[in-house]
């Protein structure tokens, strides 16, 4: 009778689940133990965590996968529950609601063609190009705003996450230097800027910060939804 080997145990989804929730759970208590630091990101902790893992136990990542697209799916769920803060502010929400509007609208045009201008001035491909428009928003939806306009999933996740994580290490400090306090700014910068990842940052801030973050987020994803393809198919 053939026995169990270890890649049997990682070519499934047990594996990949437990890899990714353990990473998650010891970064998350490691940056708890420090003081809950800015730079000590779960999100970044866990990945490095995780890839230095698969390659000392050179495990194909397609073993990973197989749990890790698991928790994919829950990305969707957790985005929603972000709305939670968003009700218990809703209040001061409309109170603003037209520069709120409107600083999400120029920000998401802003995020998209910043990243798109600079990379074409130091010369990236059209492929490059494309795949970095939708990097100021969350995975799924970049994924489907990429696969619609020519770009890579791939390197459209990879530019998602870089921004998401940078954006939740440097916006709070960011936001200091330039002496903005109102949570509202800071909530909305956080959100169009650096997604889900930048949403549970402001989350941590404030519940005003986390609401109005959260609310940018989700705006900022739509717009982006609409407008890119739109505007690849008028450049042809």
């Amino acid at each position: 009778m053939t026995g169990i080997t270890s890649s049997t145990l990682t070519d499934s989804i047990p594996f990949g689940l437990a890899l990714t929730l353990g990473a998650f759970a010891l970064a998350r208590r490691f940056q708890q133990r420090l003081g809950g630091h800015a730079l000590l990101q779960p999100v970044l902790l866990a990945s490095v965590g995780i890839a230095v893992s698969l390659h000392l136990g050179k495990v194909p990542i397609e073993h990973y996968r197989k749990g890790a697209d698991f928790i994919h799916l829950l990305l969707g769920p957790a985005t929603v529950s972000l709305a939670i803060p968003l009700y218990r502010q809703i209040g001061r929400v409309r109170e603003s609601l037209l520069p709120v509007l409107g600083s999400i609208l120029a920000g998401s045009v802003v995020a998209a063609g910043s990243a798109v201008g600079i990379a074409r001035l130091l010369g990236a491909s059209r492929l490059t190009l494309l795949s970095m428009a939708p990097k100021s928003v969350s995975t799924p939806i970049a994924i489907g705003v990429s696969q619609s306009i020519g770009g890579d999933p791939g390197r459209s996740v990879l530019c998602v996450v870089f921004t998401g994580i940078l954006g939740a290490v440097t916006g709070a400090g960011f936001f200091r230097l330039l002496r903005i306090r109102d949570p509202r700014a800071v909530g909305i910068g956080m959100g169009v800027s650096a997604h889900g990842i930048g949403t549970s940052r402001a989350v941590q801030l404030g519940e005003t910060e986390g609401a109005f973050s959260s609310l940018a987020m989700g705006l900022t994803g739509l717009v982006t939804a609409i407008l890119i393809p739109l505007f690849v198919a008028w450049l042809g």
